[in-house]
């Protein structure tokens, strides 16, 4: 068991008063008071739900003997030594990094953060150096994985105390290299704090967790913070094409770097061949073959490969291996039926990444078929979303399929009634709506004809729909091949 002292843990807490000793001995360290144990220390965070400051006596009586926290209790044990911080969340970030010995400090850690690409971006950079030979760590919205031992994801970004356990693992099996989608939800809950980041990279910015952020200028600010905390070892990059690039690097003391299809930037490409199968791209003057479709995806794969060179790699041997490498899944996955329907699943969820969907489609489509498009979009997540896809949704596809996403605690009509506010008037005859989520994929494959191609957009790589705080099975690809297979 891992028993570090006290005052070695609370390095950089930003402590502001102490009551007791700190020549103490601890054996675990944690922020949920359900998971402590003798001799452990507990941090008290205020949380977007709950305030952990409500729960330290509970944690005194499962044997914390230590509490971190923003304001001291009315009744201060004898037995128990209290450190007052400015912030809980912060102070948990340093305090788990120093109870795992500093792992990220050990490895080459590079963050992704943006609204889309981030998980394409991290599997693609995990799988490239992987195959050139390193061992890897992996942290992303799909999975996580330590060389090639997989273990399950449950957010976007791990809490503090996970991530630096994961870290320090990936540190014991070997791994020089970590890729990690960075989310904003966590950068604004400090869940990175304490971490040392050899690289970040950005990949856009557009309308999403509004909900959460409020407006988009909290939005771009949380994103903006991940940057402005690089230390000045860290390189900086960030594509070039979005208007957000530039903003990313104002206050940044890493070294500055940009990538981009269309303006100047230290890392150039272009798009030459897009089919339903592959891509042809040119790389900085290299002709590269892709199995990954679209604009969208020539973005993230310039992303990898400027990441790839900035960590030292050649070339010519990072263009090799990226040419068989495939997507994160439910990311632009192609399945194809006997009577030649093509389907394509995408994790699309936010207004723009539907719309760089659809126009890839569109790009590659001749225009005789029909564009079959099912779409929902979730409950209890940003509202001002839902009229502007279902919009885009009428105004590139034949025809439109509204149904339920993860309705989670809302009505799913209430939730397809504000996506249909959006619909153009014009388009009113092309969309319909299902509810159930089967039903509506169903209905688009008995619609499409030979050659038409079906869009499924906005769960991609989940295999359950989230209805009323129950996780019910749910796989799109599953229901796709299955009703191809009856066809």
């Amino acid at each position: 068991m891992k028993v570090k002292k006290l005052q070695d843990i609370l390095y950089r807490a930003g402590i502001t008063a102490v009551n007791g000793s700190l020549d103490l001995p601890i054996e675990a360290i944690a922020s949920d008071s359900r998971k402590v144990v003798a001799n452990s220390l507990f941090v008290a965070v205020k949380g977007t739900q709950v305030d952990g400051h409500r729960f330290i006596n509970k944690a005194e009586e499962l044997g914390a003997i230590a509490i971190v926290c923003e304001e001291f209790p009315g009744t201060l044990s004898k037995k128990v030594t209290y450190i007052k911080v400015k912030n809980s969340a912060v102070a948990l970030g340093y305090i788990a990094s120093n109870f795992f010995d500093n792992p990220s400090g050990k490895l080459k850690l590079v963050g992704v953060t943006g609204t889309n690409g981030k998980t394409t971006t991290v599997t693609l950079l995990f799988n490239l150096m992987e195959s050139l030979g390193y061992k890897c760590g992996l942290l992303s919205t799909i999975q996580n994985k330590i060389h090639q031992t997989v273990i399950p994801a449950t957010h976007t970004t791990p809490d503090a105390i996970s991530l630096n356990m994961l870290l320090a693992e990936m540190v014991e099996a070997g791994c020089g290299y970590v890729f990690m989608e960075v989310s904003s939800h966590a950068i604004h809950q400090h869940r990175i704090a304490g971490l040392y980041f050899a690289g970040a990279v950005f990949t856009n910015l557009t309308h999403d967790h509004l909900d959460y952020h409020k407006t988009f200028k909290e939005y771009l600010q949380a994103k903006k913070r991940f940057f402005d905390d690089l230390p000045s070892g860290a390189f900086a990059l960030v594509n070039m094409d979005d208007k957000n690039g530039r903003v990313m690097l104002q206050n940044t003391a890493a070294k500055k770097y940009g990538y981009a299809l269309k303006n100047m930037a230290d890392f150039k490409a272009r798009v030459l061949e897009s089919r339903f199968d592959s891509t042809i791209l040119s790389i900085d003057g290299h002709q590269f073959y892709t199995m990954m479709v679209g604009t969208f995806n020539a973005y993230n794969q310039l992303a990898v490969y400027a990441t790839a060179r900035l960590l030292g790699q050649d070339a010519g041997e990072v263009l090799l291996k990226m040419s068989t490498l495939k997507g994160a899944a439910g990311r632009f996955e192609v399945i194809r039926s006997k009577n030649n329907i093509t389907a394509i699943v995408d994790y699309a969820h936010t207004p723009d990444a539907l719309e760089n969907v659809l126009k890839t489609i569109n790009t590659i489509r001749t225009g005789n078929e029909q564009l079959i498009t099912v779409v929902g979009a979730g409950g209890n997540r940003d509202k001002e979303k839902r009229p502007k896809m279902a919009r885009i949704a009428s105004l590139l596809s034949t025809r439109v399929i509204i149904t339920s996403d993860n309705p989670r605690d809302e009505e799913p009509q209430a939730i397809i009634d504000d996506m249909l506010e959006g619909v153009d008037v014009a388009k009113k005859m092309s969309v319909v709506a299902i509810v159930n989520r089967k039903e509506a994929i169903h209905t688009a494959v008995m619609l499409a004809q030979p050659g038409d191609i079906i869009l499924v957009a906005g769960k991609g790589h989940e295999t359950y729909q989230e209805i009323k705080g129950v996780k019910y099975p749910f796989d799109d690809k599953k229901v796709l091949t299955e009703l191809f297979d009856n066809l």
